[in-house]
């Protein structure tokens, strides 16, 4: 039986994105195969830093370190342009990241990257030229960060158009896809804080004022777009604000224990799919 390629769609979610970490070190701990990733806005960091075949332990380690001070490290200042910051700083801590610019052609695993065109509406898939270019294109979140132009379009975030990108991978020929969707129902947030007795909530702040209006607005996408994989992982990210990447550590943890729990059915429906037992490596 010819082997079935595995794809991974990592989707949109600010902070909360940071659970694929958690994902992606169950998946290769109990030996699951990913021919092919494709990413949307910090799925797309992700996945990239994944398709490098680059070590998960130095990108959870730089995770769990970032603070408001390192946030605001990032912070180059545009106004008036298209954004509140223009980028350049994100590009340098990319570069410190992983390493030296490659092309797409050159990564281990293929990757694809989604954008939107912020002038047409139109999706953009990234899988050529600079993993860089496509990387910061990819996580430009509206109002936040500056359009980043690439062969004369202007783009931003791809989570507008496709938040969690499984129709990309069949494009790209995957067979089977596991799609992970860190995006909660809108209202599961408000059942948290209610849970924890909380009746009065403190201000958001400009950020998470930006963030939660994108995705109060691409839940419901999201969740359609997931409709075509074989597997859906959901980590539990409903008590995290999308601004929250302080709780960094708690994001990955969710994302391993949601993808421990699935490892039972992505065993059985990949196996049965490749004709052979799917086993720890």
């Amino acid at each position: 039986m010819k082997k079935k390629k595995v794809g991974l769609a990592l989707g949109g979610g600010a902070a909360r994105g940071l659970a694929h970490i958690g994902v992606l070190e169950v998946l290769q701990r109990e030996g699951i195969p990913i021919d092919m990733i494709a990413g949307t806005s910090i799925g797309g960091l992700v996945g990239a830093f994944c398709a490098r075949g680059q070590d998960f332990g130095l990108l959870k380690d730089m995770a769990v370190k970032i603070n408001l001070v390192k946030m605001l490290s990032l912070a180059d200042l545009a106004l008036p342009k298209s954004g509140l910051f223009g980028g350049k700083a994100v590009i340098s801590m990319l570069e410190k990241m992983m390493g030296n610019d490659v092309k797409f052609e050159e990564l281990p695993i293929p990757l694809a990257l989604v954008a939107t065109d912020i002038i047409t509406g139109e999706e953009v898939v990234i899988d050529r030229g600079s993993v860089l270019e496509g990387v910061r294109a990819t996580i430009s979140i509206p109002g936040i960060f500056t359009v980043a132009k690439r062969q004369g379009r202007y783009l931003v975030d791809g989570g507008l158009v496709n938040p969690v990108p499984v129709s990309v991978l069949k494009d790209m020929g995957a067979d089977f896809i596991i799609a992970v969707n860190v995006m909660p129902d809108v209202g599961d947030r408000v059942h948290h804080l209610k849970k924890e007795g909380k009746k009065d909530w403190k201000e958001p702040n400009i950020f998470n004022v930006i963030l939660q209006s994108l995705y109060i607005g691409t839940y419901i996408i999201a969740k359609a777009s997931t409709e075509g994989a074989d597997i859906v992982i959901n980590p539990d990210t409903a008590h995290i604000s999308p601004g929250d990447f302080h709780h960094a550590r708690e994001c990955i943890e969710e994302g391993e224990i949601a993808t421990r729990e699935a490892m039972p059915e992505i065993k059985r429906k990949l196996s049965k799919a490749q004709g052979y037992d799917i086993v720890k490596s």
